[in-house]
């Protein structure tokens, strides 16, 4: 019992650190928020060309859809 006093407040310590750290990035679910390019004209077919124009508009990076191919810009929630 008196090892668990020892070390009660260092598990205490842990825990709100971690809990602070989750609060201090709210929003951060690890996925990539995704939207149609508003520049991007005619067919997607080459993802350099949709990304190079995604970054022009503030996105991170950019892909070409699979079946309508359009350009979707990327960046982090």
């Amino acid at each position: 019992m008196e090892t668990m006093r020892k070390f009660f407040p260092a598990i205490t310590v842990v825990l709100l650190l971690v809990v602070a750290t989750e609060a201090m990035a709210p929003g951060q679910s690890g996925r990539p928020c995704e939207t149609k390019s508003l520049r991007f004209e005619g067919f997607c077919m080459v993802e350099d060309n949709c990304a190079n124009v995604c970054r022009t508009e503030g996105f991170v990076d950019g892909r070409c859809s699979t079946f309508v191919r359009n350009c979707i810009c990327i960046k982090p929630c």
